[in-house]
C-alpha cells in the first residue's frame, strides 16, 4: 500500500473513476444491446442518435478507444439503414 499522502489519494481517485467509468461503460453496453434488441425500425432511428452520443462521450473520456467507438457506431448505422 502506498506511504505518500498524495500517492493515497491517487489510489481514492483512481478507484472512484474505475467506478464511474464501468457504470457508464456498462449502461452504454445495455442501451447498445437494446438498440440491436428492438425490432421497431422507428423506434431503432429514434433512440440511435442518443446511444451514437453515449459511444462519443465514452471516446471522449477516454474508456473505450476512439477506433472501437467509431467500429460500434459503424455497425449501429450499417444495421439502422438494412432495417430501412
Amino acid at each position: 500500500m502506498a506511504n505518500h499522502k498524495a500517492t493515497k489519494k491517487d489510489v481514492r481517485q483512481a478507484a472512484k473513476r474505475r467506478e464511474r467509468n464501468k457504470y457508464y461503460g456498462k449502461t452504454t453496453r445495455n442501451a447498445i444491446r437494446d438498440l440491436k434488441a428492438s425490432a421497431d425500425e422507428k423506434a431503432y432511428g429514434e433512440s440511435l442518435p442518443s446511444v451514437v452520443s453515449m459511444i462519443d462521450k465514452l471516446a471522449k473520456k477516454g474508456v473505450i478507444h476512439k477506433n472501437k467507438a467509431s467500429n460500434l457506431k459503424s455497425k449501429l448505422s450499417k444495421r439502422a439503414i438494412a432495417t430501412a
